[in-house]
């Protein structure tokens, strides 16, 4: 950059009034945001208040944000926010820290955690467990808004922890086989789960999705399915496929349905996929999204 044009004042006088248009805008959108899902909040307790008595509110809210959720387009999380904001704060000049507050500030220090329904998990023993966790990235890949609407538009997304509290372990036969899909943010993490649902890593497979997607570090086109056991569970079909499948990703998190015919060829035993979105023949599905 020239000396000589960072030494006049007319230069001087463009860099403040550019900082000065740029950090308006920031805040106006910020404050903006927060109102926004502060009048939505406002809007949806409009037709399902809160204090409302009988048998035709009960659990009214739960099933109108779901519903909402595909109609509108936005999370389940973040609409269940939006509303708790309302319930906590009903004026706009009680919300902390006033105009100065982000969106992802509030939801972060100021309101509680969506609730996660859980469905209870099936009684019986499987040699095969499929899953596919929804992983909470926090601020390492995106915000805890943009996670909302990134993953909570299928599934409510969990911690490590809380995904390691599932009773997993139960589910597995002694000599069972676990297919764990993660992601490059969350490998190491991934070791945490395996270990608390009581299996053991051997090998993994690599879904290349060709088209890119977010990173910080590289633009990341891949996800990565584990292959953990327990006990002796080498696979009945002694084939080896490909560690590497190059399939195009379509909707977000719907894995290509060669990875379950892999998963069918080299296992004969009974199985089950966790966090399923839709039912398969000859499976067990478990999720509330079913």
């Amino acid at each position: 950059m020239s000396n000589e044009i960072q030494n006049q004042e007319w230069y001087q006088v463009l860099v403040d009034e550019c900082r000065a248009i740029i950090t308006e805008a920031v805040f106006t959108w910020r404050w903006a945001k927060v109102e926004g899902y502060w009048r939505t909040g406002e809007r949806i307790r409009q037709d399902c208040p809160r204090h409302k008595k009988g048998e035709h509110y009960q659990g009214k809210l739960d099933k109108l944000l779901s519903d909402l959720r595909v109609s509108v387009g936005i999370s389940e999380a973040t609409l269940w926010r939006a509303v708790a904001l309302y319930d906590k704060y009903p004026s706009l000049d009680q919300i902390p820290e006033g105009k100065n507050i982000s969106w992802n500030k509030l939801i972060t220090l100021y309101l509680p955690e969506p609730k996660v329904e859980i469905p209870k998990l099936p009684e019986g023993k499987y040699q095969v467990i499929l899953a596919d966790p929804p992983w909470m990235y926090g601020q390492e890949q995106h915000s805890k808004e943009k996670q909302d609407t990134v993953l909570e538009t299928h599934y409510p997304s969990m911690s490590t922890e809380k995904i390691c509290e599932l009773p997993i372990k139960e589910l597995g036969l002694d000599n069972s086989v676990l297919f764990l899909w993660t992601t490059s943010p969350k490998l190491f993490e991934s070791k945490a789960v395996i270990d608390a649902w009581g299996y053991e890593y051997k090998a993994s497979m690599v879904w290349d999705k060709v088209k890119h997607n977010v990173g910080y570090y590289v633009s990341v086109r891949h996800e990565f399915l584990l292959i953990c056991t327990r006990g002796s569970c080498l696979p009945d079909n002694p084939k080896l496929h490909d560690s590497v499948i190059t399939e195009e990703r379509t909707e977000h998190s719907k894995k290509p349905e060669i990875f379950y015919e892999i998963i069918e060829d080299i296992y004969k035993g009974k199985k089950i996929e966790l966090f399923a979105r839709t039912k398969r023949k000859n499976w067990d599905s478990w999720g509330n999204q079913l």
